[in-house]
């Protein structure tokens, strides 16, 4: 398996725990629960980036959108850098 795909993958296992935890805010959900807590910290650090600059729309919070937008422009920096190097 080449590092491209091991880095694709690592990716969009992270975007799918973004989207799960933009489905956890429509829903209620036991916050204790160890697989939504396990969501929760390790896509906070993330969010929590653009939630600082981009403020709420009324009730909708636009941020983990561009979020998966800044996400992916990371991950072909983050490749186009490991083929410059040579790996």
């Amino acid at each position: 398996m080449s590092i491209d795909a091991i880095i694709s993958n690592i990716f969009y296992i992270y975007y799918l725990l973004i989207i799960a935890r933009i489905f956890l805010s429509f829903i209620p959900h036991n916050p204790y629960n160890s697989v939504i807590r396990f969501i929760c910290e390790v896509t906070d650090p993330w969010l929590n980036i653009f939630r600082r600059v981009i403020p709420p729309i009324g009730m909708i919070d636009i941020s983990p959108i561009v979020a998966i937008f800044a996400l992916g422009i990371v991950q072909k920096i983050l490749i186009t850098f490991l083929h410059f190097i040579g790996l």
